[in-house]
């Protein structure tokens, strides 16, 4: 399973970042490319720890029964529900600065490493190892640059 942790996952996750163009067309979905790189920073501060999170109550609930689909193998899909605090509406985002920093947290994010995300909070999932980070981060960045052609 491919993971933000492994060097080369890592290389072509930045390299494709680089790729995105402030004019990109999305193949699904509502957001802007500018908006999706800072929708995938945000996700990115979640794992780093420095965006903490509780469990919402729903998660709690149901999130075990959704889980095994979350960190495993298969890709997430199109229109999937996101948390409203990483939903950007009505705005743009200027897309220079938002792809540095979103390849400021790829970098900080793998350079912490499994153990320096072990146990932060998803909000949905809860508490989540550093090894499932990694998977689920490098899915999600993935999603959306496959969203943007990239």
């Amino acid at each position: 399973m491919k993971t933000l942790f492994d060097p080369a996952a890592y290389d072509d996750i930045v390299r494709r970042v680089d790729s995105v163009q402030p004019a990109a067309e999305r193949r699904w979905g509502k957001m802007t490319a500018a908006q999706m790189l800072e929708h995938t920073a945000r996700a990115l501060e979640m794992a780093i720890g420095r965006n903490p999170r509780k469990q919402a109550v729903l998660g709690k609930l149901i999130g075990w029964a959704f889980r095994k689909d979350f960190v495993g193998e298969k890709p997430f899909g199109k229109d999937a529900p996101t948390a409203p605090d990483f939903i950007l509406t009505g705005t743009d985002p200027d897309f220079g600065p938002t792809k540095d920093r979103l390849k400021t947290l790829l970098q900080e994010f793998h350079a912490l490493g499994e153990t320096g995300c072990d146990g932060n909070i998803h909000g949905f999932f809860g508490r989540m190892t550093g090894a499932e980070w990694g998977i689920t981060q490098y899915k999600h960045v993935d999603h959306h640059l496959r969203q943007f052609g990239a």
